[in-house]
């Protein structure tokens, strides 16, 4: 069956660590995203200067934190909730609903996600798509490449979060009692 729960709670602060690392990475490319903003409003209304590479590279920028981030915020349990019924719940019944919700919701979700935009990301690369916009970036297929990448990535921190419930489920003694 199950070695221990201590198995479970490796492979979570692994995955965990995974998604706290792309999560330092992207936070990074917001303070980016503000200063080229600021820069196409310099560039556009003070010099006449055409930002169409510039404003594309915010927009890519927005996309992966977006994206990326949102494993992290899964991890950081940042996504909304209804939390009305739920925090009354013991441990143990918090543990199964997550599990639930994740085998249920999430992985399902992240598989769709991932196998519903891998011909349109293959088909973007097999052409290299690049910008309709004159003078755009010529990285379009590097773009949709997010797609599949992102549920990739929130699968991942789907199976920590079951992983950590788990653990917490074989640890529990008795069903429905907190520790």
């Amino acid at each position: 069956m199950f070695a221990s729960f201590q198995s479970f709670e490796v492979i979570a602060k692994l995955l965990d660590s995974f998604a706290d690392a792309v999560g330092r990475i992207i936070a990074w490319f917001i303070p980016a995203m503000v200063l080229l903003t600021c820069l196409v409003v310099l560039m556009r209304y003070l010099l006449s200067i055409n930002t169409t590479v510039v404003q594309e590279i915010v927009m890519y920028l927005h996309a992966t934190v977006f994206l990326l981030g949102a494993a992290f915020a899964l991890h950081k349990k940042a996504h909304v909730r209804v939390d009305i019924v739920y925090r009354r719940f013991s441990i143990y019944q918090k543990a199964w609903i997550e599990c639930i919700g994740c085998i249920v919701f999430l992985l399902p979700f992240c598989a769709l996600i991932g196998f519903t935009s891998w011909d349109f990301v293959m088909q973007s690369w097999l052409v290299r798509e690049t910008s309709s916009d004159a003078g755009g970036l010529p990285f379009v297929y590097l773009l949709k490449s997010l797609l599949p990448l992102a549920a990739l990535t929130l699968a991942l921190q789907g199976l920590a979060d079951i992983c950590r419930n788990l653990s917490i489920l074989i640890h529990q003694p008795l069903a429905g009692k907190t520790p």
